[in-house]
């Protein structure tokens, strides 16, 4: 049994990626149905959440239904850090997660997310600062260095563990690397196998099969995968990678109605979180996953990514099934 701290995954928990502008309640809503054991908010700016900034103060929405759930802070200040996280933790997450893995040039230019891996003793001093600050079980997501000349995952990992925190995924990338390449998981493996290793450690990084997972827990030792991209319009992957686990066979594919009924509550859990306008807007990134795939579908994706009405949206689903029922076996 996995656990961090007293919370408990399972034997091998499969975690959901905290994605800026992905990985909002309705969207996790649609993972933690189909199987994610543990998610993470999209990351928040510390400096936002301390100025009370509404963006930032939204985000910290969470619901029973998703636990365990953690919320994933930011930031290159260490003060602003520990305070965010006392917010955060009013917040009653299960989890706080600090976010030293986001490689976009306007975070880590100010020395947050990945840009803190260019100053490690920062790095722990801001970790031990958070956990002596709060109550709720710490984590770090973090990547394996800045660039290819920097890959000390293996020492701050243990550093990190040293100070306080209960897990770490490590994304099998640089921050120069970006999204870029394969991932590198062989030193995400050093890492599990370090000796002096005793929290869990959770592999990140094109992680988008059920024989990738069996592979890196194989080959790499991990105690769980995190997944991101490959969940974006397809949250059965979850379940799918959980079948096969247990069977040695690959689940059947989401049906037609399995992906519209998926859009059509993922709208719907949007418009009840947000409201309807802002529901109709930010929903539309994610329509054009959801029917990867479908042969002309260049036409329904325009409706349903400029439409601003809500019974046209729908309605345009319910054409979709109509259109491709004899293409998709149901």
């Amino acid at each position: 049994m996995i656990r961090i701290s007293d919370i408990e995954l399972g034997d091998f928990p499969l975690l959901l990626a905290p994605m800026e502008d992905v990985s909002d309640p309705p969207f996790r809503a649609l993972c933690k149905k189909n199987g994610a054991d543990l998610m993470y908010t999209e990351f928040i700016s510390s400096e936002g959440l301390i100025r009370d900034a509404s963006k930032s103060v939204q985000k910290l929405d969470i619901f029973e239904y998703e636990r365990p759930i953690g919320i994933q802070i930011f930031g290159a200040e260490i003060q602003s850090m520990r305070e965010a996280a006392e917010i955060c933790e009013n917040a009653n997450p299960d989890i706080i997660d600090i976010n030293y893995g986001c490689p976009v040039k306007k975070v880590t230019c100010k020395g947050a997310g990945a840009g803190i891996l260019r100053d490690i003793p920062k790095m722990v001093s801001m970790t031990a600062e958070i956990v002596k600050a709060v109550n709720k079980p710490v984590t770090v997501k973090t990547r394996l260095g800045w660039d290819s000349d920097s890959k000390y995952i293996v020492e701050v990992a243990e550093r990190l563990q040293d100070v306080g925190i209960k897990a770490i995924s490590i994304h099998g990338r640089t921050r120069k690397q970006m999204y870029k390449g394969d991932a590198d998981w062989s030193l995400i493996g050093d890492v599990k196998n370090n000796s002096r290793m005793h929290i869990p450690v959770f592999g990140n990084g094109d992680i988008n099969s059920p024989e990738k997972v069996i592979h890196a827990r194989n080959k790499y030792g991990v105690d769980g995968v995190m997944i991101g991209r490959a969940a974006i319009g397809y949250p059965w992957i979850f379940n799918e990678i959980k079948h096969f686990m247990k069977t040695g066979y690959h689940a059947p594919s989401p049906t037609l109605i399995d992906r519209v009924d998926a859009a059509r509550e993922h709208l719907e859990l949007s418009i009840k979180w947000k409201g309807e306008a802002l529901a109709i807007v930010e929903t539309r990134r994610h329509y054009a996953n959801y029917f990867r795939d479908f042969p002309s579908f260049k036409d329904y994706r325009m409706r349903l990514v400029t439409s601003n009405d809500i019974q046209d949206i729908m309605n345009t689903f319910d054409e979709i099934l109509t259109k491709y029922a004899p293409v998709f076996a149901f």
